[in-house]
C-alpha cells in the first residue's frame, strides 16, 4: 500500500478491509515522511504496531 492510501483510509469514516501478515488491522495513524502505519489488530486491539506501510494490504 502507498502512504497517500493509507491516509485516506486512516481518515475515512468507512471502515476499509486491511491487512498485516494475513491479520486483518485498523490503521490509528499514518507518519508520512517516515512511511509508517500505527495499526492494532481487530482481534486484539491492545496489540498496536508501528509497521512499514508498503507491508499493509487493502482487500
Amino acid at each position: 500500500m502507498d502512504v497517500q492510501r493509507a491516509q485516506e483510509i486512516a481518515d475515512s469514516p468507512v471502515m476499509v478491509n486491511v491487512t498485516y501478515n494475513g491479520d486483518l488491522v485498523y490503521i490509528e495513524h499514518v507518519d508520512r515522511e517516515k512511511q509508517i502505519a500505527k495499526i492494532h489488530s481487530l482481534n486484539n486491539p491492545n496489540n498496536k504496531q508501528m509497521v512499514f506501510v508498503s507491508d499493509l494490504q487493502e482487500q
